[in-house]
């Protein structure tokens, strides 16, 4: 499939992507507000994929190449749209510890709707951290903020879910008072 695809067939570029849509797209999705911004990242990473591919080193695995790619067009996308959001810059905020985490007893599904409703600043340091796994002074190079930007965006992000998943909760109850 992959040499193909370095042969710009194009039965061969279909096969790919629709073989690594779901996957792509659910990183996407992670960086995104919404599906139609999802799917925007992934097709431009995909773009990215086809004329790229002679730089993928077929020892390593593919997967993971493709991955970096939508993590880097995804963060692309969020750059690009930097003017539009709105960052804190609170140099020296440290994120809350949770002593309970509840964020492990919902479903994926959920957790992600749940993070695309948090503004993109948070919503790219929190997938960056938690998910992705960086550390804050990885992600202050990757988005170009400081590394208490990151850590406070981390906590507010953190605080946000928290109190998000509280008020989920509390209706989810109220059915039965």
């Amino acid at each position: 499939m992959l040499q193909g695809c370095l042969q710009q067939d194009r039965e061969a570029q279909r096969k790919l992507y629709k073989h690594f849509f779901g996957y792509a797209l659910s990183i996407c999705a992670r960086y995104s507000q919404n599906l139609e911004e999802a799917k925007e990242v992934l097709n431009d990473g995909f773009m990215k994929v086809f004329t790229r591919l002679k730089q993928y080193d077929p020892h390593k695995p593919f997967k993971l190449w493709l991955r970096r790619i939508m993590i880097n067009t995804a963060l692309d996308n969020y750059r690009h749209n930097l003017r539009t959001y709105h960052l804190q810059n609170l140099e020296t905020a440290e994120p809350e510890a949770d002593p309970y985490d509840v964020v492990q007893q919902i479903n994926y599904e959920y957790l992600i709707s749940l993070v695309q409703k948090l503004s993109p600043a948070y919503r790219a340091v929190f997938n960056l951290f938690v998910i992705d796994g960086y550390n804050h002074e990885e992600i202050s190079r990757m988005l170009s903020i400081s590394v208490g930007t990151s850590k406070s965006n981390l906590a507010k992000a953190r605080a946000n879910l928290r109190e998000t998943l509280k008020k989920s909760r509390i209706e989810e109850y109220k059915q039965y008072v």
